[in-house]
């Protein structure tokens, strides 16, 4: 295996907490199984990810409401209260970036699924972003993972060879579709892990 002098992080699960049920569990009263029949049927995983990948917010909000009138409520709180479905930064792994940014050793830059409507505010909240050597958002370049467009949108963008390159996400399936790619893949679960996963790539802290 070749030497690794780039490392790609995902943004969302691995460095910032973001969850739709910090909204939605409040909204249906604790009552988590209508908040998954919700989520299943109506505000579903594939609807925003179309967003994420350049899909405008309010054209979504009202093909979504023309589909389910009798929920026009709930589903315009998805992305009218967006922000505070967007938690903290994930400490643990913030500090691993510190640390590999630190280090010198190696490019860092993120990639992540993100509408470009939304990302500003991300933007603004946690400085640490600031810190990447660049980031490609989905929203921006109108595509999303796991299409092999993004991963070889961010390849070209900052001169990576794949082989040379780990990528660190929390979606197995983004990870497995980068991989095909010829880029060596972290699939994210904790800090702690991911520590030791990068011992494998002989990335050490």
């Amino acid at each position: 295996m070749k030497k690794i002098d780039t490392i790609i992080f995902d943004l969302g699960g691995v460095l910032i907490d973001w969850n739709p049920e910090y909204v939605y569990l409040d909204v249906f009263k604790g009552d988590r199984q209508k908040m998954q029949w919700f989520f299943d049927t109506i505000c579903t995983h594939d609807w925003n990810e179309n967003q994420d990948a350049g899909y405008p917010i309010a054209k979504a909000t009202e093909e979504r409401i023309a589909l389910f009138p009798e929920h026009e409520e709930l589903i315009r709180i998805f992305y009218g209260r967006w922000v505070d479905m967007l938690g903290d930064a994930i400490q643990d792994t913030v500090m691993i970036l510190d640390k590999l940014i630190k280090s010198e050793k190696y490019k860092v830059v993120a990639l992540t699924n993100w509408s470009h409507e939304t990302f500003p505010i991300a933007l603004e909240r946690f400085e640490f972003l600031s810190w990447f050597e660049g980031i490609v958002v989905s929203g921006e370049e109108q595509t999303r993972k796991p299409f092999v467009d993004i991963y070889n949108i961010t390849l070209k963008r900052f001169n990576i060879n794949a082989k040379q390159s780990v990528f660190i996400d929390d979606n197995l399936r983004n990870v497995n579709d980068a991989k095909e790619l010829g880029i060596n893949g972290i699939h994210f679960k904790d800090a702690t892990n991911l520590i030791n996963q990068l011992k494998d790539f002989n990335i050490h802290l």
